[in-house]
């Protein structure tokens, strides 16, 4: 299997199959390692990788890493993948291929406060490319990706793909702000209209506010959950 190329700003970082490629980020990131580093590891059954990044506002506005991040991997299976497969995103991380749990992908970062600088931030993808333990179809709402109609996409330029319009969504945040990733997401975003539960509430799905915070209407009362409650917390 190749090494993939990874765009100018970033570059890999294989690691082993019994490592955790989000968990060994989030320790190379403590340490100051530099942003744009992708640990990954790339496996029969799995392609796992952790972006490092560093950004300079607060977490609550640094969150839009997470959809920047969901956007990307739509555009490149988009890209890569047969016309007729859909990608959706849930607003917690989880990722949906023709409708169905097809992964996730997870975030934390150096400080749960969301008015502070977190000093470093690190989103994880996970994504099963072949169902382990279960015969395909026996879990209706879970698949993996080689199950619907991907097995000639190829991991490691799925994991290439995903770098480069990851890159692009985070430079578009950067130069213009949250607008044009905000009008992408809310095509990709999934459950919206539909009633969901979050965080204790449960409620409709209105949509998300301007850092991708959760608008839940519960009754006559609309809760806005910060996107950056999600955040992980790490060891």
């Amino acid at each position: 299997m190749s090494e993939p190329a990874f765009p100018p700003l970033m570059s890999g970082h294989p690691v082993d199959a019994g490592i955790d490629p989000f968990e060994k980020a989030c320790a190379m990131a403590a340490l100051g390692c530099d942003a744009g580093v992708i640990v990954y590891n790339v496996a029969a059954n799995r392609l796992a990788a952790a972006l490092v990044m560093a950004p300079e506002v607060p977490l609550e506005q640094a969150m839009a890493m997470l959809p920047a991040c969901g956007v990307g991997f739509q555009n490149a299976l988009g890209a890569l993948g047969p016309p007729e497969v859909a990608v959706h995103l849930e607003w917690s991380g989880g990722l949906r291929v023709n409708g169905a749990a097809c992964g996730r992908l997870r975030v934390t970062a150096g400080s749960d406060d969301p008015h502070a600088l977190p000093g470093w931030l690190v989103v994880g993808l996970e994504l099963p490319l072949i169902s382990v333990g279960a015969a395909p179809g026996a879990r209706p709402d879970e698949t993996a990706l080689y199950e619907e109609g991907c097995a000639e996409v190829d991991p490691t330029d799925l994991l290439e793909a995903w770098a480069r319009h990851t890159l692009h969504w985070i430079n578009r945040w950067e130069a213009d702000g949250s607008r044009a990733l905000h009008a992408e997401w809310r095509g990709l975003g999934h459950g919206m209209g539909e009633t969901v539960s979050q965080n204790g509430y449960s409620g409709t799905f209105l949509g998300v506010d301007e850092n991708f915070g959760m608008l839940l209407r519960e009754d006559d009362t609309t809760h806005l959950i910060p996107l950056s409650t999600i955040v992980e917390h790490t060891a």
